[in-house]
């Protein structure tokens, strides 16, 4: 069976953790800023990690990482 490619559209938007979590950046922060509140703004700005449910899933599209 052929080794796996990884899916570089995942690889360039997550990033796998020391301890093998799956770390994201927001969605909705690009533009059209002006209609968020600052306190939205300043949410979307941190980082957030996979949900648990969807780890394998991601873990599969970063197959070669």
């Amino acid at each position: 069976m052929p080794k796996l490619k990884t899916n570089r559209g995942a690889a360039k938007r997550i990033r796998v953790t020391a301890s093998g979590k799956l770390k994201r950046r927001h969605a909705f922060k690009s533009h059209i800023a002006t209609s968020k509140t600052p306190k939205t703004k300043r949410q979307l700005r941190s980082p957030n990690l996979i949900s648990p449910a969807d780890h394998k899933k991601f873990l599969r599209l970063l197959a070669n990482l």
